[in-house]
């Protein structure tokens, strides 16, 4: 049975025969004597480092008059395979089918000829990979390195390896291994110093984990990581039509572009280490650019970015493009700002060119930092820190002294220090009028001794509506003692009506009655009394005068018809207590 053949068979493997084989090897296992045969060559296809699964095939070369070749793993006490190339042959292939962690270590061939047996051949280390989880890869600061500058390369993981191995992919392919150190969070890591970088090739970098017991059983490969060498060229524009405040859930797309005929462009965002790149489109003649669409933003996309412009596939790449910071606003998740911030402004919304205006932005939630963005500007938001007052948080932007250009529509927003680009909804928009006119009307109004309702009605908010609520209640509580004034007036009226009445009607009768005696009959009578009601006479007649000061009081005198006149006769003291009246003729 050839070699290929029981590589065919899975259930025996490499170096897998029954038990008489392996006896028989065991006696064959003493080092051959080494003739003057020169040592073989071995390699394996598709390379040394190998993922599970695929199949892998390793050759090992001699001279034509080799008979046998063997195949040593070390670690094993036999040799792993031997093979009688069939006719005259130089080389034998050694076929592994499916690559597993039992396949992986350091062979060496050998062969044999009628003079001997050759040297054994240079180790070869075969290597399978995907073993463990994938480590991280990521570079400190940033991967995008200034030319002739140096970079750290971190590999880490959380599996516990002990060594890690770093390879750098392309031409100049190399590799560097340390052991593992313990990380303050929890993993093992090791930090690979990179530079210094220079230009003309790729660099692009993997990293390994391993334990130092199995170093050819390897981890999965790290994301690959690819350095930026920036500086080599004219720096290109970092674009938004949005603004610099995007809406929570807003889609969004930022344009890198250029003057200089780029073939790529790439995009960094500050504290990551993802480079998403582009190829540059020429809209017109002498303009390269490219749009990175970011899709609906979230608090993933707030921070602040930069791009880079390229030539071909190498790693040379421009000066960094300005900064361009995106503020997400309006979301809300648990632990997030949901207070909106209120926003007004001394001494009004109209103003003249040289005054001094306050921008006051206040929120009743903990703020860290109140932002002030003027809508229509592509400008950053200018940003306070905030300060207690009373349980309300508050800023105050001051703009010294404003000109025109200071007109315009303000809102304001509030974030947290562990988000800074996490934004509060936006403050109800307050429209600032920088007018020359504005310093003329407030003279009037000042001149007339008015208010300047431009100001009033601004400044005096929540007061102005005091104030008037207590106007109606005022009035209110007067309206209603107005009219328990006047239903107490129509009252005594009513009685004053009723008594007036009453006295009219006795003296109509007593009237009546002397007129009708007086015609009838002149001859004196006795006398007649009149009785009437005490409490009327005492409001229709007037007290008498008080007599002269030493002369005794004149005895009451009454009047009365008889048939023959009037007869005048004196009322007893009391007559006045008892109710009697004084009738007197006509004079």
């Amino acid at each position: 049975m050839t070699m290929a053949a029981r590589a065919r068979s899975p259930s025996e493997g490499w170096g897998r025969d029954n038990m008489q084989r392996r006896n028989l090897r065991c006696r064959e296992r003493a080092p051959p004597p080494q003739g003057p045969s020169p040592k073989p060559t071995i390699w394996v296809e598709p390379g040394s480092v190998v993922p599970r699964g695929p199949p892998v095939t390793i050759w090992c070369q001699g001279t034509l008059e080799a008979q046998v070749f063997h195949l040593d793993k070390e670690g094993t006490s036999v040799p792993w395979d031997r093979q009688k190339p069939p006719g005259p042959r130089d080389k034998a292939q050694l076929a592994i089918p499916q690559m597993t962690e039992q396949h992986a270590g350091s062979y060496q061939c050998y062969y044999s000829t009628p003079t001997g047996w050759s040297e054994g051949s240079d180790r070869l280390e075969l290597v399978v990979t995907g073993s463990y989880s994938k480590p991280s890869l990521s570079a400190l600061p940033s991967p995008v390195v200034t030319l002739g500058g140096s970079v750290t390369l971190q590999c880490g993981s959380h599996q516990g390896f002990n060594r890690f191995l770093l390879t750098k992919e392309g031409e100049d392919e190399s590799s560097r291994t340390l052991d593992g150190q313990r990380a303050p969070n929890w993993q093992t890591q090791a930090l690979f110093s990179v530079g210094p970088v220079t230009p003309g090739h790729r660099w692009m970098f993997r990293c390994y984990g391993f334990y130092r017991d199995t170093p050819q059983v390897w981890s999965a490969p790290s994301d690959p990581l690819e350095l930026l060498v920036s500086g080599l060229s004219g720096k290109p524009s970092l674009l938004t039509s949005q603004g610099p405040v995007i809406t929570s859930g807003q889609n969004l797309t930022l344009q890198c572009r250029s003057d200089v005929s780029y073939a790529r462009f790439a995009l960094f965002k500050e504290g990551g280490q993802d480079l998403p790149q582009r190829p540059a489109r020429r809209p017109q003649e002498g303009l390269s650019q490219a749009d990175f669409p970011l899709g609906p933003v979230s608090t993933v996309q707030g921070g602040r970015y930069r791009c880079y412009g390229g030539h071909g596939l190498s790693s040379e790449w421009s000066v960094p493009s300005e900064t361009l910071e995106l503020l997400v606003a309006g979301e809300e998740p648990a632990g997030r700002l949901r207070d909106r911030p209120s926003l007004s402004v001394r001494p009004g919304p109209t103003v003249a060119p040289g005054e001094n205006v306050t921008l006051l932005c206040q929120s009743g939630e903990r703020t860290d930092t109140f932002l002030l963005f003027k809508e229509g500007t592509a400008h950053r938001p200018l940003r306070l820190h905030s300060q207690d007052q009373a349980g309300r948080y508050q800023a105050e932007f001051s703009l010294s002294p404003v000109t025109s250009a200071h007109g315009g529509t303000y809102r304001c927003y509030g974030s947290l220090s562990t988000d800074p680009y996490l934004l509060s909804q936006p403050s109800e928009p307050l429209v600032l009028v920088v007018s020359v006119s504005s310093s003329v009307k407030r003279v009037e109004w000042a001149e007339c001794g008015c208010i300047d309702p431009s100001t009033s009605l601004h400044t005096a908010g929540l007061t102005w509506y005091l104030s008037a609520l207590i106007g109606v209640l005022v009035t209110f509580v007067l309206l209603l003692l107005v009219l328990l004034f006047l239903f107490l007036q129509h009252r005594g009226q009513d009685r004053c009506r009723k008594s007036h009445a009453a006295v009219s009607d006795t003296h109509s009768e007593v009237g009546l009655q002397l007129d009708h005696r007086a015609a009838t009959s002149e001859a004196p009578q006795d006398v007649t009394y009149a009785e009437l009601n005490h409490s009327i006479v005492r409001r229709g007649m007037a007290a008498p005068p008080a007599p002269p000061s030493g002369e005794p009081p004149a005895e009451p005198k009454t009047a009365s018809w008889t048939p023959g006149g009037p007869v005048v006769k004196s009322l007893p003291a009391n007559a006045q207590d008892m109710g009697l009246i004084h009738l007197l003729p006509d004079s």
